[in-house]
């Protein structure tokens, strides 16, 4: 229903999504720094892929990776404030993150954009694609 200006009226539950998704963010950011797969996946639907400068990785691929140690994180965080834009049961959410990874012992510490996307299943958010892109340094 419309109010009196002619603006179509807005449900108060639609302003609640954006910070629901930043603090899904948040909880898998912990999740990746616990370095616990099964936890990291719980956040991830199944034909999840990450796209980065060597291309794409699978869930699977990604997940084994962190199971078998060879991939670790030990701090990821948001820099900036996240722009979250939501389309009905979709939603990207995009950021700068600082994080710091060791991949087969050698230590990574990255500024990058991130943008994810999530979509609405059974109630939840699960990511399906993430994007990372290194974050320009003047």
């Amino acid at each position: 229903m419309d109010d009196d200006t002619g603006t179509p009226a807005r449900d108060p539950a639609d302003d609640a999504v954006p910070a629901q998704l930043v603090a899904v963010a948040d909880a898998w950011a912990a999740a990746i720094v616990s370095n616990d797969a099964a936890r990291i996946g719980a956040f991830m639907a199944d034909e999840w892929v990450i796209v980065s400068e060597s291309g794409l990785s699978s869930k699977e691929e990604f997940l084994a990776l962190v199971a078998s140690g060879e991939l670790t994180h030990s701090a990821m965080s948001l820099v900036n404030r996240a722009r979250v834009r939501v389309y009905g049961d979709t939603a990207v959410l995009t950021g700068r993150i600082t994080n710091t990874a060791h991949y087969r012992g050698r230590r990574f510490d990255a500024d990058e954009w991130t943008t994810d996307v999530f979509v609405k299943r059974d109630g939840r958010w699960l990511c399906v694609l993430s994007h990372i892109t290194a974050a320009a340094t003047a």
